[in-house]
């Protein structure tokens, strides 16, 4: 009995001994021995995309104030004001590129931000349309009058900018985030608008044309002004290199209302 008090007593001192010699290991909350460490966001950050987007255009009313303005207190005013020369709606598709740039602050894992995004494109389209028709009676001049319009519109924009805010929630090393903001847009507008108007003493004619009534309007580097929202995701790779996926709807309210939907991928490094 007394040999295995004695050996017991050996064991538990040379043990003791040896924990002293370890170094001392901190366990870190939640990880039972094993490190992890939260990605850091917060900063400032830069970086490239490119994307892939449809543009639909609504032209719908754009030249209604210019064939206003040319049948104005003509004989013919009443009967072209009826006609439906708003245009339609366009689609289109393009692919851009560009640059963004902005800072995160960072709350344990909630993150808000503002950015600058910028791309470069061909966003826009073109339609036209045509009408005619004879009056059925004599008109205030006591002729009966031939007349046939065509209207034109067109847009592109080439340059498209957006400054929104942004909050997301950090997840491991994935960041998705929602924003929104406001955006602007250089943009070339044209609309023509060609009223050919005749007269003849009966509704069978003869008809005599008059100098046809033109109207052309052409805008470059034109300003327009909108809004944009949005989602995405920042993925972080290595040190501060991220990469990101993102969806951004855009509007542009302007004489030719343009509707913009873009998926972009994106590389950034975080600063």
């Amino acid at each position: 009995m007394r040999r295995l008090l004695l050996a017991v007593a050996i064991w538990g001192a040379m043990s003791a001994a040896r924990a002293a010699d370890l170094p001392d290991i901190p366990i870190l909350r939640g990880t039972q021995g094993l490190t992890s460490s939260r990605v850091n966001w917060q900063g400032f950050y830069a970086g490239g995309q490119a994307g892939y987007g449809s543009s639909d255009q609504s032209f719908a009313g754009s030249t209604s104030d210019m064939v206003a303005g040319l049948v104005q207190n003509l004989v013919i005013e009443q009967m072209v004001e009826q006609w439906n020369l708003g245009l339609g709606r366009v689609s289109t598709r393009s692919s851009a590129y560009g640059a963004f740039a902005g800072y995160n602050s960072q709350w344990d894992d909630v993150i808000l931000g503002v950015e600058a995004s910028y791309m470069q494109g061909s966003f826009g389209g073109s339609t036209s349309a045509s009408e005619a028709a004879t009056s059925a009676s004599p008109l205030s001049d006591g002729l009966f009058h031939s007349v046939s319009a065509t209207s034109s519109a067109s847009i592109a924009i080439s340059d498209m900018a957006t400054f929104r805010g942004r909050a997301g929630y950090a997840w491991g090393c994935f960041l998705p985030y929602v924003f929104g903001g406001f955006a602007l847009g250089k943009a070339d507008i044209n609309r023509l608008v060609t009223i050919q108007d005749s007269a003849g003493p009966t509704v069978f004619g003869p008809f005599n044309k008059f100098a046809p009534l033109i109207a052309n309007e052409g805008t470059s580097n034109h300003m327009v002004y909108g809004y944009t929202a949005g989602l995405g995701v920042d993925i972080s790779l290595i040190g501060g290199l991220f990469m990101r996926a993102e969806w951004e709807y855009v509007r542009f309210t302007d004489t030719i209302e343009v509707n913009i939907n873009t998926v972009r991928a994106g590389l950034g490094y975080k600063f």
